[in-house]
């Protein structure tokens, strides 16, 4: 009797360079995908996909929702388990704002050791920065979150 419940939750896991980022069940996850965002529930049929700088939300079978903000990456989907290999990504502890903050943190570490990035590469891990913050600024003048 406990096979149905189990084919209706997902296995999560989330990793970047800095380590793991999440690990846990889902009831659902919604994530940034490179054309659009793709919402994934428990059985939802094989994908491998791009993603863009944003936000990936997670549902748990507690009904708490998880945010992850990532600056890009892929999504592996499977039946029950959805993979997502990210460039950097940081998890919100509370606020739109502590992930936007923890963002910027691990994009200037990377930078730091990373001494042949181009003038463009640069560019391009501000911009993230930048996003990350306006993002965090829109959630927090909602008043409502909605998925």
């Amino acid at each position: 009797m406990s096979a149905p419940i189990e084919a209706a939750i997902l296995q999560v896991n989330i990793v970047s360079l800095q380590g793991e980022i999440y690990s846990g069940k889902a009831l659902r996850v919604a994530a940034p995908a490179l054309l659009g965002e793709v919402g994934i529930h428990p059985r939802h049929a094989p994908m491998l996909t791009p993603l863009k700088e944003g936000e990936v939300r997670i549902l748990t079978p507690g009904n708490t929702l998880e945010l992850i903000y990532v600056s890009g990456g892929l999504l592996e989907v499977q039946p029950t388990l959805v993979t997502i290999l990210a460039d950097t990504a940081a998890r919100a502890k509370g606020s739109d704002q502590a992930a936007a903050t923890e963002a910027r943190r691990l994009t200037a570490e990377a930078m730091q050791h990373l001494d042949r990035l181009t003038a463009h590469d640069r560019a391009y891990a501000e911009l993230l920065v930048s996003i990350a913050e306006m993002m965090a600024e829109r959630e927090r003048l909602r008043k409502r979150r909605r998925w």
